[in-house]
């Protein structure tokens, strides 16, 4: 019959040095439950883990523990261990004996205050380990947080069932430039799991057509009535506040100009559980018009940049970078800006310097506009938006 239970303020006595020790060290220290290791040698590895260590040979009156683990694999110290029982009272584990154990190792989940022990009853350890590594993959990435809040409020005399915060998950998902084939496995299969996505302007047709939950609008689009971040994260908050797998759809990648690390840091503050799925961005979906950010002799780096900051400021600061040899730089959200670019690049290249506007990457839509920084500026006028600049020789080469 198997009890799991946890015993409080145990000290254990550890039998042996070897490889089999150091694993049941391992496994005590990370428990931090208190033992000592008697054994006539020891792995230089075990004293990592243990510094009450004993060099010598075992015997009976070592046990002054009430949990002793004999890991030697000597039928010799079993026996002894096992007539010692008759006379002492403490509860045994023999290595890869269950016939002689008091009780079994589980395989162990420790996340905080939450324990899971898997056992097999000592029939199988691996299948116990398999076991243990499945449910980890289901544990909610925030339960630790969750458990600390239940635990401050049952110090205050307040029992709180409420499981939205376990139940909830946020992803944040990196949709790509547009072309629904160009969305990672892992994305396709999250949208399909949401029960709600929440998506803006810049989020394709084709890809809100695989959607088959909920969809809901969170547009902030310039030049147009949109939603501040603020209310952005609010109704992310909103609908997880109500246990729902909520997708956040961001063109390209969350993290590379799309503000995916504020909403992290807003709903992860709240106590809930997010998960970053990252996309292709634009600025390396030019590849796909054989347009290469590195060449072997042409481009050996390559630097991203945004020329919108915060506020509708305009960004230049990048500029200088068109200096530097052998390298390419691609400005993200800059068409509307390109006047600006033209005129404070001209300060630092040749006017005849290559220049590619990009606009709708990879979409049915696309359209690429080849020229210099002489002409960037009128050029800009016949693109469409969504665009990116590449500036660099390699343009030469599409």
């Amino acid at each position: 019959m198997s009890l799991p239970i946890l015993l409080k303020n145990q000290k254990v006595l550890l039998i042996g040095g070897g490889n089999v020790a150091l694993q049941k060290a391992k496994v005590l220290s990370e428990n931090e439950i208190e033992f000592r290791i008697v054994s006539k040698e020891v792995l230089p590895e075990v004293k990592e883990f243990c510094e009450n260590i004993e060099i010598k040979e075992f015997e009976e009156d070592d046990v002054k523990e009430n949990i002793v683990i004999d890991a030697t694999g000597s039928d010799e110290v079993a026996k002894k261990l096992l007539a010692l029982k008759k006379t002492k009272n403490f509860l045994l584990n023999v290595v890869d004996k269950p016939e002689f154990c008091d009780f079994y190792f589980m395989a162990l989940i420790n996340r905080g205050d939450l324990k899971i022990g898997v056992s097999s009853n000592g029939a199988s350890p691996s299948v116990a380990k398999f076991i243990r590594d499945e449910i980890k993959k289901i544990l909610p990435d925030n339960i630790e947080n969750v458990l600390k809040e239940k635990k401050e409020l049952r110090n205050k005399g307040i029992i709180d069932k409420d499981l939205t915060k376990l139940k909830s998950k946020l992803y944040l998902i990196g949709a790509g430039p547009g072309d629904a084939e160009l969305l990672t496995i892992k994305a396709l299969k999250t949208i399909k799991n949401c029960d709600v996505i929440l998506y803006d302007h810049l989020i394709s047709d084709e890809i809100l057509e695989i959607v088959e939950c909920d969809k809901v609008y969170v547009g902030k689009e310039k030049g147009k009535h949109s939603k501040k971040q603020e209310e952005i994260n609010e109704i992310i908050l909103d609908y997880a506040s109500k246990g729902l797998k909520v997708g956040r759809l961001k063109s390209g990648d969350p993290f590379i100009f799309g503000r995916g690390y504020e909403e992290l840091k807003a709903i992860t503050e709240a106590g809930f559980n997010v998960e970053v799925i990252p996309g292709i961005s634009s600025a390396t979906a030019v590849s796909s018009i054989n347009l290469p950010l590195t060449a072997r002799g042409i481009s050996s780096s390559f630097s991203v940049h945004s020329a919108h900051l915060r506020g509708n400021r305009i960004n230049l600061e990048w500029v200088d970078e068109l200096k530097k040899e052998n390298h390419t730089v691609v400005v993200l959200m800059g068409l509307s800006r390109a006047r600006h670019i033209a005129k404070k690049a001209l300060e630092v290249v040749d006017e005849n310097y290559p220049v590619a506007i990009i606009s709708n990457i990879t979409r049915k839509n696309q359209k690429i506009i080849k020229t210099t920084i002489k002409n960037l500026k009128e050029e800009a006028k016949n693109a469409d938006k969504p665009a990116i600049l590449v500036f660099g020789e390699v343009v030469n080469l599409v």
